[in-house]
């Protein structure tokens, strides 16, 4: 049975755009399926899925959109529409991969559905703000961004070859053989630093000889996002969060922030988990010369030429010490906290330029203190990268596990 890829965007000013490629893709062998969310002209062509059924989707109807006059909501009424018949087609076996092109607004309202996606789904986004930071648009889904190089506005000698590109690259996504893997094994997420490498290392290695496998992210901000996202969408059995170093982010106003809710995904899902203050000693900020004024009395460490680190202090501890309890305070599943009591990552160990036993004892002292009962603590004489640490925190996820 042919595969179908469902074509997202505005058929009264990109009508001719979307039916080259539609063509192509169907010349390719693949199914195509039309859903538009334009508001203003007439449609070039009739969609599968039309703009009065997106809109009604997003909880209006088009007669009210449809003026121009409040382009903003009419834009967030079929954002909020497309995102609930995407999801709709590919609940129903109706989407195998998804293409939208667009401007600015159109990449806003087509990457609104893409997002409603699982990990792995294929999807494509023609945009003309493709080159540049996408991360609003994507949030932590794996949307492919094609720059448009010249605006989605006519079929000229450049446009043609990359909507050409566009159409090959997801007809190419949805028709690939993937070869099935000898064993599929239940999947653990593991958060890590480059201060804290050494560890996640040993215990995923750990982990992995029982019979798991780990997935590591980058708390960058992203990273843990994107874990968190997965652990949401019900794709992991547990959680070795050795690095939440993003907490120290969301408190000091950092650029690694994973919001406030960081760590209570898996106590949402009600996985096991092993959380760790790690690398809760420094908050991340691009280059010295970015730092905010108020910071540049602090205790600073150049990590490369990007990125400064922020020693955190006693206060900023005691606010991580509470979001990591109360994170911990939510689980349904068993949860464990581990402190490292000779540091909390390699830059804070004894001599190091963030070595503050202090200040990590008021997050550990602040955990203990706020956390439900029942909930153990485990306190190891180790920096956390020792292997006696991370072998501990991989022993106690898998004895959580069976």
């Amino acid at each position: 049975m042919s595969k179908t890829i469902v074509i997202v965007g505005t058929l009264d000013t990109k009508g001719a755009e979307f039916a080259f490629v539609k063509d192509l893709i169907e010349q390719e062998g693949l199914n195509t399926l039309v859903v538009d969310f334009g508001v203003m002209g007439a449609p070039a062509f009739e969609a599968d899925i039309t703009r009065e059924v997106v809109a009604k989707a997003g909880g209006s109807n088009l007669a009210a959109i449809a003026s121009g006059e409040h382009k903003d909501e009419a834009m967030q009424v079929m954002a909020d529409g497309l995102a609930v018949v995407v999801r709709e087609l590919y609940d129903d076996g109706k989407l195998d991969g998804i293409i939208g092109m667009g401007g600015s607004g159109g990449t806003s309202i087509a990457t609104s559905g893409m997002r409603t996606l699982p990990v792995t789904v294929p999807k494509v986004m023609v945009s003309t703000v493709g080159g540049g930071d996408v991360s609003a648009y994507a949030g932590t889904k794996d949307i492919t961004f094609m720059p448009s190089i010249v605006d989605v506005a006519g079929i000229n000698s450049i446009s043609r070859k990359i909507y050409a590109n566009a159409a090959g690259a997801i007809s190419g996504m949805v028709k690939v053989d993937i070869p099935p893997l000898a064993e599929e094994k239940p999947l653990i997420t593991a958060s890590m630093f480059g201060n804290t490498t050494t560890a996640v290392d040993h215990a995923r290695g750990l982990v992995e000889a029982e019979g798991y496998e780990v997935l590591v992210f980058h708390a960058t901000g992203t990273g843990g996002k994107t874990m968190e996202s997965l652990i949401a969408d019900g794709y992991i059995k547990g959680s070795l969060d050795i690095t939440t170093t993003e907490l120290a982010d969301s408190v000091c106003g950092g650029v690694f922030d994973a919001g406030p809710e960081r760590c209570l995904a898996a106590s949402r899902a009600g996985i096991p988990a092993v959380i760790v203050p790690g690398c809760i000693d420094m908050a991340n900020f691009w280059g010295v010369e970015t730092m905010p004024e108020a910071y540049q009395t602090r205790n600073l460490y150049k990590w490369n030429p990007n990125v400064t680190l922020m020693r955190t202090n006693v206060e900023e501890n005691i606010k991580m010490g509470e979001m990591i309890a109360a994170a911990a305070n939510e689980s349904t599943a068993p949860v464990v906290i581990v402190l490292p009591l000779k540091g909390v990552s390699m830059l804070d160990s004894e001599g190091g330029q963030f070595w503050n036993p202090e200040a990590n004892q008021a997050c550990f002292d602040t955990i203990k203190k706020n956390l439900k009962p029942g909930i153990p603590v485990v306190e190891m004489d180790n920096n956390i990268n020792d292997p006696e640490f991370s072998g501990k925190c991989a022993e106690l996820l898998l004895d959580m596990l069976k």
